[in-house]
């Protein structure tokens, strides 16, 4: 084996893994996809006494069927024949629930360890747990850790390293003795002599049995093309061999823990609104409104500060001047160096603040309670409960929604959501849009643009989940929700901190790069000495007019458009530009430039009401800004998804202005 391990980190949501995960690895992690799969993948890596372990963090799940892409890749890994050691993870306030994911792993033959998280939690609830007895009845090491301190995992090294030593394999003779007294037995032992054609030492004949006995699809089809005829379905085999995993959790618990304290009238008065099927709504639009207020607040210094550099480092810039620098590569750096910083700087204090707020809700245990409320109606679109906020968020900025978007399980909802989320108008397009609107259609008629736009956004919402969910969440691919309530506990701020300000770093390292490319691309695209005229932008605007006045867009407005996909607010800048003289369009993008004041009602004077109304509806539902696509690319990690999701947003923004434009047309002259 050498001087490197390679482990795994198994459990269901919320049992810890993660933290586990970035607590062992720190900074020496990549995340991207299973091969084929649009299914998230982590690994990284730690060392402990000069030997390197190489960790997978699994996608979390309930069980190790073959309901999801998530649970086959999970369960393939850990059959692995390279494998060392899979940690199988355990939420220690809950483990009668929580252990199902142990029993389901039960008779794989790859070493294991069980790893009870939550232990601060679970005493504070008054349980306690006998570590030793749950080790002799399954047979492996038990240990307990909390998870984002690195100082209780003396015992978590410690087992690792003797596990992968000794080998030790769980114990599953108990379980399969449960299943044996279960209605289910003659068909389980029927079922054996056609496991053992593709049983191996890591799936012996058993576990595949159990899986025959639950319908499982994917061992049926290994079943197949081995040429094994397909054994009589037992319509309640599922039922026997749940009922088995849980009887067999019982006895393990039976002696292994003593619970002495209630739960709190309280919390449970509480419970109940927040899982009612009307109430619950009440109560997570609420906390939604505070959160998202909550993040303002929290991401107001930040941002503060990264709106206040380019008025700090400007000055610095002009004294360039004084040892010879020329006044256009003061101008360059101040328009894209000093530009994208500003812009970074203020980004990550978003996705801090965000990544603190749902931090807290996902820590307390509220966010499984909002998923659970809204999992039947977003289901309907193909996304679970848990999107609705990170959505919700995107009222506020969209990079809400992208950073928010972490809390789904599965990689593919993930990234559906953020695109999905792309569609809802962010807190700037709210600024300029109804100033555009008021100024081109009065009060009454700027009330009914943002009307139509609320409209059109609803329908958005549908067909990106529609187009989108085809690939990334297919409907024959779908299952309802498993899944179990956290309980609630104290938030450890500390940890909050410290996840937060990880991913604000890794953020800012990976945004700066990337928007200072972007920053230099456009300044070179609308740069110009001799006025608007001498820019490739107006060039690539003028040329393409035949066929953007199509789509209800002159150069003027296309320039507009395509500036909005750098910042809402550089729309008021760019028609200021154009049509008010006030400054170049990179000056007036980057702010270098101001906007004049009644730049609205000057345009309002010089742009058709059709093609009004095609320019409003094209910017609201353009790319949201350059911000969002960089933290889209952080969280989905994945450069193709990032330009699918940009392309198709384009691309339908257009399609959009050329149907309100050709119908705005008929009743505006």
């Amino acid at each position: 084996m050498g001087n490197t391990r390679q482990i795994a980190l198994l459990g269901q949501p919320n049992s810890g893994k993660s933290t586990i995960f970035n607590t062992l690895t720190g900074m020496h992690q990549h995340v991207g996809n299973w091969p084929g799969k649009t299914v998230e993948k982590k690994e990284g890596k730690f060392t402990y006494k000069d030997v390197t372990y190489t960790v997978a963090d699994l996608p979390g799940s309930y069980s190790l069927s073959a309901n999801s892409d998530e649970e086959i890749v999970t369960r393939d890994y850990v059959a692995r024949t390279d494998l060392d050691l899979v940690c199988i993870l355990a939420d220690a306030s809950q483990l009668e629930r929580s252990l199902y994911m142990l029993a389901d792993f039960a008779g794989i033959g790859t070493p294991a360890m069980l790893v009870l998280t939550m232990m601060d939690v679970a005493k504070n609830k008054g349980k306690k747990i006998d570590v030793r007895k749950l080790s002799e009845a399954l047979g492996i090491n038990v240990c307990s850790v909390i998870a984002y301190d690195k100082k209780t995992y003396d015992s978590f090294f410690a087992g690792m390293e003797e596990a992968i030593q000794s080998g030790k394999r769980l114990n599953a003779d108990a379980l399969y003795a449960n299943i044996r007294q279960s209605e289910g037995a003659e068909t389980f032992d029927a079922y054996l002599e056609k496991a053992g054609k593709i049983a191996t030492p890591r799936r012996p004949k058993e576990w595949i049995a159990m899986k025959m006995l639950e319908g499982d699809e994917a061992i049926l089809r290994e079943l197949s093309i081995k040429g094994v005829n397909q054994p009589p379905a037992d319509p309640k085999g599922a039922l026997y061999t749940s009922d088995a995993r849980f009887r067999w959790i019982e006895s393990l618990l039976e002696e292994a823990v003593v619970d002495e304290k209630k739960t709190s009238e309280l919390l449970t008065k509480f419970d109940r609104a927040a899982l009612g099927p009307r109430s619950g709504k009440w109560v997570a639009f609420g906390i939604m409104i505070l959160a998202l207020a909550g993040a303002m607040i929290v991401a107001a210094p930040m941002m503060g500060i990264g709106g206040a550099l380019p008025s700090l480092l400007n000055p610095l810039a002009d004294l360039l001047g004084n040892i010879g620098v020329s006044e256009g590569i003061i101008h360059f750096i101040k328009a894209t160096l000093i530009t994208s910083l500003g812009w970074v700087v203020s980004m990550v204090g978003f996705i801090f603040a965000m990544n603190f707020v749902f931090g807290i809700l996902e820590e307390v245990g509220y966010m499984a309670r909002v998923s659970y409320v809204f999992d039947a109606g977003m289901s309907k679109i193909g996304l679970q409960g848990k999107a609705l906020m990170p959505m919700i968020m995107g009222f506020g900025c969209t990079m809400g929604s992208t950073s928010g978007a972490r809390v789904i399980d599965s990689y593919g909802q993930k990234v559906m959501t953020i695109a999905v989320a792309w569609a809802i108008p962010c807190g700037a397009t709210f600024v300029v849009i109804p100033t555009l609107a008021n100024a081109f259609f009065g009060v009454g008629g700027g009330i009914l643009v943002m009307l139509l736009i609320i409209l059109i956004m609803i329908v958005h919402v549908i067909v990106t989940a529609t187009i989108f969910g085809a690939k990334l969440n297919p409907a024959d691919k779908r299952s309802g929700m498993v899944m179990e309530m956290p309980p609630y506990h104290k938030p450890r701020w500390g940890f909050i901190l410290k996840n937060s300000l990880m991913r604000m770093w890794d953020v800012f390292k990976k945004a700066f790069s990337i928007e200072l490319i972007v920053c230099i691309i456009f300044f070179f695209l609308s740069y110009s000495k001799s006025g608007i005229e001498g820019s490739i932008l107006y060039k690539i605007g003028t040329f393409i007019e035949p066929v953007s006045s199509f789509i209800g867009l002159k150069w003027q407005t296309f320039m507009a458009f395509f500036a909005a996909m750098i910042s809402k607010e550089a729309v008021l800048g760019v028609l200021s530009a154009i049509f008010a003289n006030s400054g170049s369009i990179v000056d007036t993008t980057t702010g270098l430039a101001a906007t004049s004041d009644n730049i609205a009602q000057i345009v309002a004077t010089a742009i058709p009401k059709a093609e009004a109304l095609a320019f409003i509806v094209a910017v609201t539902f353009n790319i949201p800004c350059l911000q969002a696509v960089v933290s889209t690319y952080h969280e989905t990690h994945s450069a193709k998804w990032t330009a699918r999701i940009g392309g198709y947003y384009i691309l339908t923004a257009l399609l959009l202005a050329a149907i309100v434009y050709h119908v705005s047309g008929l009743f505006f002259r």
